[in-house]
């Protein structure tokens, strides 16, 4: 009867400790004005507008990209604006799927999570380069993007560049 009485002790202790009540952290947005500032973004990379670009992040505001292992402050990655447009020609930025705003609870955080498919031919080899990719928008309290980190296999993009990886 003890043993009986103590493994049902155990197992109750060991159900307890494994169960765990949902608990949420954050809201998914479908829309949201950080969405569209993501969007906006990539329609002045698309026009080589820098200056509406450049209204769009924090003075702060780092990039990020697969391959390179340096992170890029705003002014460098303003150098870099128009780069791709000086190797490649036929251009495109088309949304995979539909980008979502997460706001979480900890930390009020607000990041916009978009995929997207870059294409271009190379003006060097004729090459079409295909890139899928992610990417996440960090924002602060003031609407500003803060962080963009691109994840994807730019390796053919990056070598027809002449970027060091």
């Amino acid at each position: 009867m003890k043993k009986l009485f103590l493994s049902l002790c155990i197992l109750a202790i060991g159900i307890a400790s494994f169960a765990q009540a949902e608990k949420t952290n954050g809201t998914i947005y479908i829309n949201h004005p950080y969405i569209d500032a993501v969007n906006k973004s990539v329609a002045s990379y698309m026009s080589q507008n820098v200056a509406v670009w450049r209204t769009l992040y924090a003075d702060t505001a780092k990039f990020s990209i697969t391959g390179i292992a340096k992170s890029f402050s705003i002014q460098e990655q303003e150098k870099y604006f128009g780069l791709d447009f000086k190797y490649f020609t036929n251009i495109t930025m088309k949304p995979y799927g539909y980008p979502d705003y997460l706001h979480y609870e900890k930390d009020n955080g607000m990041v916009v999570q978009s995929w997207w498919i870059w294409s271009g031919k190379s003006k060097k080899t004729g090459k079409e380069v295909k890139i899928l990719f992610v990417m996440f928008d960090d924002f602060n309290s003031a609407g500003k993007i803060v962080s963009e980190s691109s994840f994807g296999d730019f390796t053919e993009q990056l070598a027809e560049e002449g970027i060091q990886q």
